[in-house]
């Protein structure tokens, strides 16, 4: 296993991108009927190298999506994006879901779904193969996503890890 080497990130000088990925009812069934409640999944990101996702609840919609918000802004990463797309392939499983992302040649697009797109996308990456290999719950996915790309090492300093030149990192 490897270390993860995310870098966190504050918000407050950012300008920062919401996308809701799910949103969910809870049913609560009390002595007076049913109570109803609701979560939202959200991911923001500024497309440009710095993404995050919180988990939000509360009895309305608009409120569970704003608490998601908050969340994510106290969960930012920052992500190596070299020129459009992701600098190496990178493999993570959270729970049950896996997902695989691949570099991809410009003008390629965000070949993703559902929810590793609002991922990727907000995060700046405008070109890769990903693929979700497991589980389709949005909440893992975003999660397994996540790792993938705080799992990803920039080239810099794959090249001082080995004490090899920049060039050669990109030779093989």
């Amino acid at each position: 296993m490897s270390k993860q080497t995310a870098v966190r990130v504050k918000a407050g000088d950012l300008e920062l991108k919401e996308k809701v990925v799910a949103i969910n009812r809870v049913t609560k069934t009390t002595k007076g009927g049913r109570t109803f409640s609701f979560s939202a999944l959200v991911v923001v990101g500024n497309e440009n190298g710095v993404v995050g996702h919180g988990l939000g609840k509360a009895k309305e919609v608009q409120e569970a999506i704003t608490k998601g918000i908050d969340d994510a802004k106290k969960n930012l990463i920052r992500v190596p994006v070299m020129h459009g797309t992701v600098p190496h392939e990178q493999l993570a499983k959270e729970g049950a879901a896996k997902v695989l992302l691949k570099p991809a040649a410009h003008g390629t697009g965000v070949i993703a779904g559902g929810s590793m797109r609002a991922v990727l996308e907000s995060a700046g990456v405008t070109d890769v193969l990903a693929k979700s290999l497991g589980s389709a719950n949005p909440h893992n996915v975003v999660k397994a996503t996540f790792k993938a790309l705080s799992l990803l090492r920039e080239p810099i300093h794959v090249a001082r890890s080995r004490n090899i030149s920049l060039k050669k990192v990109f030779q093989g």
